[in-house]
């Protein structure tokens, strides 16, 4: 594998809609309930590999919401641990791939962001209640074209 080649997230219904998402241009983006997904690809902080993965979002004043939640898990996920040891980012939505900074959202953005999430996906609540640990939202802001 070359240092730029991407490797997609190991579980398989994940991978999966990866690769509908690459091989449709973008067009293929839903998930469930009527959301769409976007790629995110981060830099491994052990590996330094790329690592992409998919992921519900929302949009707040131009830029994305994640919401690191990996169902309620006990631990945080790989591709948050990975940006917060390197914030830029690769992003693609829809057709459109961009380079981005992305961050967890401060304590003063959290209450109102987690309402935008929850309100596109209410299980992202449940998933609260079950975890042992505070789920982190991340904003991606992308970054000016050079």
């Amino acid at each position: 594998m070359g240092a730029d080649e991407v490797v997609d997230s190991p579980r398989d219904f994940v991978a999966r809609h990866i690769r509908r998402y690459v091989e449709s241009g973008g067009r293929e983006t839903e998930v469930a309930r009527g959301l769409e997904m976007l790629l995110l690809t981060t830099r491994g902080r052990r590996s330094g590999k790329r690592r992409r993965t998919a992921l519900v979002y929302g949009q707040d004043d131009g830029r994305y919401v994640l919401v690191a939640s990996d169902g309620g898990a006990p631990r945080h996920p790989s591709w948050y641990l990975n940006l917060v040891a390197d914030g830029q980012v690769e992003v693609q939505v829809g057709p459109e791939t961009f380079l981005a900074r992305a961050r967890p959202a401060t304590a003063a953005e959290k209450p109102r962001l987690w309402h935008l999430m929850t309100s596109l996906w209410p299980d992202y609540d449940s998933y609260q209640a079950k975890a042992a640990r505070e789920i982190p939202l991340v904003v991606v802001e992308p970054l000016p074209e050079r």
